[in-house]
């Protein structure tokens, strides 16, 4: 599976929940609680984390001690975690794999496409035989991530040229054909037709609408310091796991080709300003829950801090 895939479903994988959900918004797992916060916090304090902190953190979203560690083993197991033994403490970190994946991820949520559209569409067709359903499935779940569209049952179209990271992680073993084109259309009016049918933006915008509703009230109350301590951490984490379904489904289109009543690009930025107002409180509650002294930022080989 792709490596999009795989990130996909770490946050769509049957597994342990856990509701913590006080204010509305969504049902978190544990496993997908794990990864956000060594996305969130422990890349910059040294890029791991002892079971009884990990215990202490996952706690403040009402996840028990048992939980935790048959999480933590189950992730071992499946190659996201690593773990090391000092003394009778157990220390975690993230695999390689699993800090790619983290990175893959969050630059979807974090980042959006800049500049001017050059108006060509990409277009992937493909084939793939009818008894590979799962291999079919796991193509689809990329081309949607990767911000393409489904023109026909086997025709994908993006305004974006990601053509190479589709055949990414395909092998010749794959039986997948994919043919792949550069095309315009007839002009303006026909690639907002094109996009419309593409794409149901329509109820990605009412769900745009729905997310505002509930966030952009709150800017004021994370301005003032209304949170603070458990409370901040809850709503930063709550307010991630909120907005992190609509990269799964929101191309990502280029003005020219979204209604003018779009409210993707404003959601975008209140989900910015809230993440980053509401960093500074929660920060200094899981350095209390770590007892970690705050110092220059240092994430883990390779990593960025970007998203922060």
């Amino acid at each position: 599976m792709s490596g999009i895939g795989r990130y996909r479903d770490q946050y769509h994988s049957q597994g342990c929940e856990l509701g913590f959900c006080r204010g509305g918004g969504c049902v978190v797992k544990a496993r997908s609680l794990v990864f956000d916060l060594f996305g969130d916090y422990l890349r910059y304090r040294g890029g791991e984390v002892r079971l009884r902190d990990l215990i202490a953190l996952m706690g403040c979203f009402g996840v028990p001690e048992t939980t935790v560690r048959v999480v933590a083993t189950r992730l071992r197991g499946e190659g996201w975690l690593e773990s090391r033994r000092d003394g009778r403490a157990t220390t975690y970190r993230l695999s390689e794999d699993a800090w790619r994946l983290l990175n893959v991820g969050r630059e979807r949520i974090f980042d959006r496409a800049v500049g001017p559209w050059d108006g060509q569409w990409h277009m992937v067709i493909y084939s793939v035989p009818e008894a590979d359903r799962a291999l079919r499935d796991q193509l689809r779940k990329k081309l949607s991530w990767l911000g393409f569209g489904q023109l026909a049952p086997s025709v994908w179209v993006s305004p974006h040229d990601r053509l190479a990271q589709v055949q990414d992680d395909l092998t010749e073993r794959d039986p997948v054909r994919l043919d792949v084109f550069h095309s315009r259309s007839r002009g303006p009016e026909a690639d907002r037709e094109l996009a419309a049918r593409a794409w149901d933006l329509e109820a990605l915008n009412r769900g745009y609408l729905e997310w505002l509703e509930r966030y952009q009230p709150r800017l004021d109350g994370y301005r003032n310091g209304a949170l603070a301590g458990r409370d901040a951490l809850e709503e930063r984490m709550r307010l991630v796991h909120d907005y992190r379904l609509f990269p799964f489904r929101d191309p990502d289109l280029p003005p020219e080709l979204l209604p003018s009543d779009w409210l993707g690009r404003a959601a975008h930025e209140v989900f910015l300003r809230a993440h980053d107002l509401l960093r500074a409180p929660a920060e200094v509650h899981v350095d209390e829950l770590l007892g970690f002294t705050p110092g220059p930022v240092v994430a883990p080989a390779g990593e960025n801090v970007s998203g922060k």
